[in-house]
Order: C-alpha cells, then structure tokens, then sequence
C-alpha cells in the first residue's frame, strides 16, 4: 500500500531540518520515498488528512502485559497489538505474565509468530527463573537467540540474592538483561497500598517504601559485585529515584522505569476504594510523584511506561482487598503524558530506550523504513469506556481530562488508525 500523509507536523527533535516543520511524506511498498511542502498523490495512493496532524518515529513501550496464552478473557495477543497500534505504539515489549509462562524457546518463538503479520513489533521477555517460581534459570542462552530482549519473572521480586548474583554472571557473556522487580517481600508482607496516612485511615494493609528501596539497595550491590545488565521495572518512591542516581555516577550498568500512572496518581485517589487505582507498586505520596516527574525530566528514570495490564472484570469487582494488581493504560498513555510535559518532551519519552533491548530506532527519512505514529497533541478531551480498545476496562483514568490523541501508526507497510 502506497500512503501519503498530507499536512503533517513532524515531531523528531533529532533532525533540526524538519523538526516541527509541516510537510507531505509519501510512503511506497512501507518505505519514505518523498518528503515535501507539497506532494500530488500518484495513483494508487491512498491519501490522509487528519485534523492537526502530527507525525513522530513510532512510540515504544516496554512493560506491556497481555492475556493469550491461558488468560485470552482478559486479552489476546491479536486484540492486544490492535489496542497498541490505535494507542500509537508500533513496538512494544511484553512481560511474562501468561499462563504458562514463557520460561523456553520455544514459548518466545510462539509468541513472535502470534505477532509475525500483525502491524506492532512485539519483542517478548522471558522468564528469569523456570516457571517464574524463583528457584533456578530458565533457559536464558537459548531465549534471547530465540528473540527473548530480557528476562523477568513479571511483578515477581528475586527473593535469593545469589540467584541474581548468578543470573547477572551468566548473562554478561551474552550481554542478557535482567529484570528485578524492586520489592522485598518480607517487608511488604500482606500489604496491598502504600503504607501512610491515607492506609491508616481506610483500615489497609500499608507496603512501606522501605520495601522497595532495600531491595533496589540489594540489587545494586550486587550488580556491582557481579557486573551484567540490570533493570528495575516501575520504581514508584522518591528514595528509589535518589538510589539509582548514584549507582549510575559510580558507573553501574543499571536502568530503571516508571509507570505513567505512578507519575501522576497520588494514594488520596483511594478514598473511595475503586479497584481501578489497586497497582503494583501502589501509588505513593505527592512528594513520590514530584520526585519521579524530576527523575524523568533529569534522566535518571531511563523511561516512562504505560504498565498496560488488563484484568477481567471478575478480578476487579469485588472488594479491595481482593481484587487483582494492575491498570490498562495503553489508551491513555499519551494524554495523561502530554498533561505533565510539554510536547517535545513527551514524543521523546514515548520513543527513547529502544537501544536498552539492543531494538533498531527508526527515522523520519528518505529510504528509511516508515515507522511513525500519527497524532494530535491539542484535543482535549474525557476518557471514557468508548476510548477503550482493550477487551478489559479497569482503567485508572476514567473520566480523565486527557490533552492529546494518537490516531493510529504506520509500520510493517500497515496502516492502522482509528
């Protein structure tokens, strides 16, 4: 399919000649083939013209959880890459959190032939230990030849520390990832929310933000120790930004993320015990966010994620207490941003950290494969149900005032709009 986007600003702080210049671009057989004030549409061309039409490299989002296989009531593989596409992301990186887990090669290789013809790179992590039960390695060589970019038993802290030491060891010698989900059990205990004011008042159990900051403390001296590639999936206290800003002056090969929702939501939202707000980590206090929103802003947090994690609706009516972790966000992800940082800096946090997974960044070029994303930043607008293209619906930012929409991407010679 030949595309001609008509009008588009383009968003690519990296290239001063068209950065927030509006221009045609011209897409033949998936590749850039013109880029001009002005391009006539040849034949067999499709033309779009959207409203404020802006256009930036694909975003990239690197904690996304789907349901297939074992859980396709709350999302399948084929739903799921259509939620992202619509959302604007042509690649994204999909936790282990199936059922079976994907701990073989097996199971990576189903997974990249489930996403093969579909419009979204989908690059799958496979678990650290076998079935995700922390006791020994998975097959972790074997997973990144099959096309494994990391390893992470999702949400699962490492609770033997010398399982890490080893993990880190090993993987060195083929430059693996290891994931730590920064959380020590022990001190969180039966906890569900942050442990605070707002705890104490509801009657909830509370996880202390010790409980994630001993562990990343423990992790970066073993890092240290053993050498390897390390990260730490969503961290959500101020303490934890202020951790990971020093081991990365000592020179540690050390990255970290936040979750888009731990930036903007405070635990306050609780007060009426919606189970749409029940993440893992929890929601903090104002001062977290504050100091999240600043490690961004400095770079200490390598990036931001949408944490996307769809739950049946079973799972999520029913009292606090029990119901399950985890919030959809693919929707919202680029309104709630684009609400706390200017535009440049939100298209750049929504494309940075693909070289962390050893993944290609694509560009705004002639002869460059077309992998973009198609937006416009203005619209204001409340999310509602009807934005929702997940098969589940426990969004945290329902009846949000969101600033910005994306319409869609082209990748893989595919275009995919709303």
């Amino acid at each position: 399919m030949n595309i001609l986007l008509k009008s588009a600003t383009i968003v690519d702080s990296s290239n001063k000649e068209l950065h927030l210049k509006k221009r045609d671009i011209l897409i033949k057989n998936g590749s850039i083939s013109s880029i001009a004030s002005k391009i006539d549409a040849p034949t067999n061309t499709k033309e779009i013209k959207l409203k404020n039409l802006h256009v930036s490299i694909g975003w990239f989002d690197s904690s996304i959880s789907f349901g297939e296989p074992g859980y396709e009531e709350r999302e399948t593989i084929a739903n799921g890459i259509t939620t992202a596409a619509k959302s604007g992301f042509t690649d994204i990186i999909l936790n282990p959190s199936s059922t079976p887990v994907p701990d073989s090669s097996s199971d990576i290789v189903f997974l990249k032939n489930a996403a093969q013809d579909k419009g979204v790179n989908l690059y799958p992590l496979g678990c650290l230990t076998n079935n995700a039960e922390g006791e020994s390695l998975a097959e972790l060589f074997d997973m990144q030849n099959a096309g494994a970019v990391g390893f992470y038993d999702a949400k699962l802290p490492i609770n033997n520390p010398n399982l890490l030491k080893i993990a880190l060891q090993y993987t060195e010698s083929f430059e693996g990832l290891v994931y730590s989900f920064p959380l020590d059990n022990k001190i969180a205990g039966k906890g569900i929310v942050n442990e605070g004011i707002v705890s104490t008042k509801l009657g909830l159990k509370g996880i202390p933000a010790l409980a994630e900051e001993l562990q990343i403390v423990r992790d970066l001296f073993i890092l240290e120790y053993a050498g390897g590639k390390l990260h730490i999936p969503t961290i959500s206290t101020a303490n934890a930004v202020k951790l990971i800003a020093d081991a990365k002056k000592k020179g540690l090969n050390v990255s970290c993320s936040v979750a888009i929702h731990n930036l903007i939501l405070e635990d306050t939202v609780l007060n009426d015990f919606d189970s749409n707000y029940k993440v893992m980590p929890p929601l903090r206090t104002s001062k977290d966010c504050k100091a999240l929103i600043k490690g961004v802003k400095d770079g200490v947090i390598d990036f931001v994620t949408s944490d996307h994690t769809p739950i049946n609706i079973e799972n999520k009516k029913i009292e606090f207490d029990n119901a399950d972790y985890g919030t959809i966000s693919l929707e919202s992800a680029f309104g709630i941003l684009h609400k706390i940082f200017d535009l440049e800096t939100t298209i750049s946090l929504l494309t940075k950290g693909r070289n962390r997974f050893k993944i290609k960044e694509p560009k705004i070029k002639i002869g460059e494969i077309a992998s973009l994303t198609l937006f416009n930043p203005q619209e204001k607008y409340i999310f509602t149900k009807d934005e929702i293209i997940s098969t589940s619906k426990n969004s945290a930012f329902l009846e949000k005032e969101l600033q910005g929409k994306a319409y869609g991407i082209i990748n893989k010679t595919q275009l995919l709009i709303k």
